[in-house]
């Protein structure tokens, strides 16, 4: 049902009032993995938005072009770079690239990934590879390189991952994007120990739903967007809010937390109840596992 009017919907402030001074982040580089578009491009520019100069990694070079021109818009500086995540050697090859463009990376965001609708027996070899090991490899290899360096180097960093609010509980056809999430989270805790003594931290943000262009999270053809009346918040996120928490994560303000994944949803995650709708098994959805296509 229409979220109802009289219910209060708490929405945050506009894009051109992070939280956050605007010189946090001055004269350090983030590194920001699938920052071209989409959840990436967010985290980018929250990072901007405190002064930081941003190396915006991605498979694609003229997206993360594209991305790096929207972050020059906010008067930082910018690098794109490719790079797949998946390969030691060319992350090892992507810090250097970014070291030389805009000093040494003393932020790190972990967002690249992949995803799509599929059920868990009609999941090929490959496809829960090409899901997986974005996640989990490329997160482990972009975070070790990081912590390689700072360490060397005699200096503390932070690194924030983007998770997913579905890790304690699974999501219909999504086994592949699921297992990596939660592999995730549970890697953000673990380094953060290991790392704790150096002056690294290492947080993560169990994202809800975000729609943004490119997104296929709740939209439906005629562009209604149903998971607001499902949330208890009555709205999905704005993509913004995503990145500044991220960013937020990552600045002195909260430099007493690591290992921590935040839940950023809503309060989708605790909307069990007995008057949920019946469910329908993913096979058995008219319009495929997500409800929608």
């Amino acid at each position: 049902m229409p979220v109802p009017a009289h219910h209060i919907v708490a929405t945050p402030p506009p894009f051109d009032m992070p939280p956050y001074p605007g010189d946090i982040f001055a004269g350090q580089t983030v590194l920001v993995t699938g920052g071209g578009s989409g959840m990436g491009l967010a985290m980018a520019k929250a990072f901007a938005q405190g002064g930081a100069n941003v190396a915006v990694m991605g498979r694609s070079l003229d997206r993360a072009q594209d991305g790096a021109a929207q972050l020059d818009a906010l008067g930082v500086r910018s690098h794109a770079i490719s790079c797949d995540v998946r390969l030691p050697d060319a992350v090892a090859a992507a810090f250097d690239e970014a070291e030389d463009a805009l000093g040494p990376v003393s932020l790190l965001a972990n967002n690249a990934g992949a995803n799509f609708p599929v059920l868990a027996e009609d999941i090929s070899p490959n496809a829960w590879n090409a899901v997986t090991r974005i996640a989990i490899d490329g997160t482990f290899l972009c975070s070790t390189e990081f912590a390689r360096r700072r360490i060397a180097a005699g200096q503390g960093g932070a690194i924030v991952n983007n998770s997913a609010q579905y890790i304690w509980t699974g999501f219909p056809g999504d086994a592949h994007s699921a297992a990596a999430k939660t592999a995730q989270a549970t890697m953000t805790r673990k380094l953060a120990a290991d790392w704790a003594p150096y002056g690294i931290r290492v947080n993560a943000i169990a994202a809800g739903f975000f729609p943004h262009e490119g997104s296929v999270s709740g939209r439906r053809e005629e562009g209604v967007e149903p998971l607001q009346n499902m949330t208890p918040a009555g709205r999905t996120g704005s993509i913004w809010e995503f990145g500044w928490l991220s960013a937020m994560t990552c600045t002195p303000l909260f430099g007493g937390m690591t290992g921590q994944v935040i839940v950023q949803d809503g309060g989708e995650s605790l909307r069990r109840s007995l008057i949920m709708p019946d469910f329908v098994p993913p096979r058995e959805r008219a319009d495929g596992p997500w409800g929608w296509q």
